[in-house]
């Protein structure tokens, strides 16, 4: 590594790299002026190594500018393509880019702000037995993960490889930055003990994203990257600052360590932390299906050998753009709202299948409607993964969104 990560919060993270070149003095003249950053400051960023997670939202701003601001290694972790849904917020990417993977068309964005830095690119999940080596090779993480496993992951592998985190993270028209180091400050477990319940916060592809927001905090977790890298200002290490883009307001919460917290000493307990819901906390393992059943039983169900119907509760516009064939429309609105009463009457005296788009909002019908199956003969399911899951493994051919 580069730095010096058991350094305190206001001493930099890094040391001096290199003396500038001519082309970096002219590049980062702006810096350089400032007796804040200056030449000293510069060469600290050029010696810099910033592991990015996800070149999503929160990451497509990060990488530009951590790439513009001169930070010498940018490591970008994804193991997604990009997608034309991607596009609406996620600005390291464009439409000569639809299929590719996004740590491809994220490295030639940087090659095209700023081909002094060096990318290195993780085309692969993060995992807990990969992680630690991975974060080894950096001096800080920008953690702009959208899911509460991935997280804790790297929450936690990041205080096994004593480096700091700067974490953001986005939903509708809120965002939340924080800067997590182990040893000087709390960290992403102090905030969030425990993961919520399944389906009481729902992912940006179910609740849906400002376009403009990964931007705003987006950048501010760049600064605090800089802040960290260069020593400089004060940074949001023990404060969690939010934002509401509707209000236009800015508000910071102090964040104290637990004292009791147990230590983190290994990565064998994240996937059960964070992985599947206990049964009373979401639908049962037998109340799940996955697409490979579903298509089945929409077979036997046109053979006349099934009887039951599929029921999709998500928005008109969702199934307008994209829809399993044969299901029935029942927004979870009405669901929620009316109960079975919702349903078409013909249907309600037979066994359902629900489904959304990734399985949170045919959960939480799911457990509306549980109590009217409950006595009956007739069942009540959901697809896990919902249309999602459908196209990955039944028809890629169907549009994503």
């Amino acid at each position: 590594m580069t730095g010096t990560p058991a350094r305190a919060p206001g001493r930099p993270l890094v040391d001096p790299g290199p003396e500038l070149t001519r082309e970096e003095l002219e590049r980062y003249s702006r810096h350089l002026t400032m007796p804040q950053v200056g030449v000293d400051g510069q060469r600290r960023l050029k010696n810099a190594r910033v592991l990015i997670i996800g070149a999503g939202g929160l990451g497509s701003p990060a990488l530009h500018y951590l790439a513009a601001a001169g930070v010498g290694t940018l490591g970008i972790i994804d193991d997604d393509i990009v997608s034309i849904s991607n596009l609406q917020r996620q600005v390291a990417h464009t439409m000569a880019d639809l299929g590719r993977p996004k740590v491809d068309s994220a490295a030639d964005a940087v090659a095209r702000i700023n081909p002094l830095v060096t990318v290195n690119r993780h085309d692969v999940r993060l995992t807990p037995d990969n992680a630690v080596e991975i974060f080894s090779g950096y001096d800080l993480v920008v953690d702009g993960a959208d899911n509460f496993g991935t997280r804790y992951l790297v929450s936690d592998a990041a205080v096994l490889a004593d480096i700091p985190v700067v974490w953001g993270s986005i939903l509708r028209f809120d965002g939340q930055i924080a800067v997590f180091w182990s040893g000087h400050g709390p960290t992403y477990r102090h905030l969030f003990p425990e993961p919520p319940p399944p389906g009481e916060v729902p992912s940006c592809a179910e609740g849906g994203v400002f376009g403009m927001l990964p931007a705003v905090v987006g950048s501010v977790m760049v600064t605090e990257a800089v802040k960290l890298i260069t020593g400089i200002g004060e940074p949001l290490v023990g404060r969690l600052l939010v934002h509401d883009a509707l209000a236009q307001t800015w508000r910071t919460l102090r964040i104290l360590p637990d004292p009791d917290a147990p230590p983190v000493t290994d990565l064998s307990g994240v996937e059960i932390a964070c992985g599947l819901p206990a049964a009373d906390a979401g639908p049962a393992a037998e109340e799940v299906v996955d697409a490979d059943w579903l298509a089945d039983r929409l077979e036997r169900r046109a053979r006349g050998e099934a009887d039951f119907t599929l029921v999709d509760v998500r928005d008109d516009w969702e199934r307008e753009l994209v829809s399993i064939p044969g299901a029935v429309g029942v927004p979870l609105a009405a669901i929620l709202a009316d109960g079975a009463a919702a349903l078409p009457i013909e249907i309600r005296n037979r066994d359902v299948i629900l489904h959304c788009k990734a399985g949170v909002r045919s959960a939480q019908a799911l457990g509306a409607l549980r109590s009217h199956f409950a006595l009956r003969e007739e069942t009540v399911k959901h697809l896990g993964g919902g249309i999602v899951e459908w196209i990955d493994e039944i028809d890629p051919t169907l549009p994503r969104y």
